[in-house]
């Protein structure tokens, strides 16, 4: 019986057994039965773009279409992952796919993180994707906040996280970095982990001289944000800021205060001073006491709402550089009960002017 319900999930409708016709076709069933020349990048390519999803469908084929997978997903997959049409698919690949479901991932997100990751295809379920499975949910202690950490990287149930993220958690523990914010940047950020243990020690050692306390969690944002970049990389955003007159010390102040500050690309850096410098008519040096600025979107954020700042400074409804923070980090629902609702009825245009800030930014 066992048997025969897997069979069942695997294949829920016969093959059929129609003749191709046409040269295409017929250079697809070639491609599917000789796993030398699917092998090869180009002959993977040709093999997606060809897969007849009506006749003589492969089990392997009938396999993903009956988990969720999309034709469109099938061919990418098999693109990427061309010997994938020889796996066994019910000794192999059915496993893997029930054992995701298992742990609350629906087809549908089955499916875009095998196509995302599809080394999760080739890796032992026992040795490898349970193994790693079990060791993120030991750290984040939920199967809710597991899942969550692996659909923004499917490629840790690849890793060997035992040899390789393990030794980088050990290191955070040894300085008194808590559980709770390991766990968080795992969740968030979970790439910072799969580094070697060298670089990753290293990094941790530069971001404790910079002052950052291990017991907070910026101290954690901060390895991610030098994790996330080549010394060269972070060098040149150095040299961005230095141009719009700040010391080291400042570069290094507004580090500290929101790490995110140094992620952001030299040209995002470059058009959010820019644009407090010479429209919103601050100090350079202004956006080095408030960083978390430089996160924020130009377009859907700080020029929708330095529009409004401008109309209330002209109207005299606002004093010059006030509340400043308040007006561009605040929450929406508060942006617009503290600067538009208050001043609806003696500038009616205000809403308008401010929706059509942000319909030109969604364009």
């Amino acid at each position: 019986m066992y048997h025969l319900l897997r069979r069942i999930i695997l294949v829920r409708t016969p093959l059929s057994v129609g003749s191709f016709s046409g040269s295409p076709l017929k250079c697809l069933r070639f491609l599917l039965t000789s796993s030398e020349i699917v092998s090869s990048p180009k002959s993977a390519s040709l093999a997606s773009n060809f897969v007849d999803f009506e006749s003589n469908e492969k089990p392997v084929i009938l396999l993903f279409k009956n988990h969720g997978f999309s034709k469109s997903q099938i061919s990418e997959l098999i693109k990427k992952f061309p010997q994938v049409i020889s796996t066994n698919p019910e000794k192999t690949l059915l496993p893997k796919l029930l054992f995701l479901q298992s742990k609350g991932l629906s087809s549908p997100e089955v499916a875009k993180l095998v196509c995302g990751f599809p080394a999760i295809l080739k890796r032992s379920l026992n040795r490898q994707i349970i193994p790693s499975f079990n060791y993120i949910h030991d750290l984040l202690q939920t199967e809710e906040k597991t899942i969550a950490a692996i659909k923004r990287c499917g490629g840790l149930l690849t890793w060997d996280l035992h040899n390789s993220a393990r030794p980088n958690v050990e290191i955070l523990r040894q300085i008194g970095v808590p559980d709770s914010n390991i766990a968080s940047i795992l969740r968030s950020q979970p790439r910072v982990f799969l580094i070697s243990s060298i670089r990753f020690k290293e990094i941790v050692e530069e971001v404790k001289e910079m002052g950052f306390n291990p017991l907070r969690l910026k101290f954690v944002v901060a390895v991610f944000a030098l994790r996330a970049m080549s010394k060269s990389t972070w060098k040149k955003k150095v040299e961005v800021y230095r141009k719009w007159g700040w010391p080291e010390e400042e570069i290094l102040f507004a580090f500290r205060r929101h790490p995110c500050c140094m992620m952001a690309s030299e040209d995002k850096i470059n058009g959010v001073v820019d644009f407090f410098v010479n429209q919103i008519g601050c100090e350079s040096s202004y956006i080095a006491r408030i960083p978390s600025l430089i996160s924020h979107s130009l377009k859907k954020r700080l020029v929708p709402r330095g529009s409004v700042y401008q109309v209330l400074l002209s109207n005299g409804l606002i004093k010059k550089h006030v509340n400043l923070p308040l007006l561009f980090v605040s929450t929406e629902k508060r942006f617009l009960d503290k600067f538009i609702e208050p001043h609806k009825k003696r500038i009616p245009e205000l809403f308008k002017l401010y929706t059509e800030k942000l319909e030109v930014s969604s364009k």
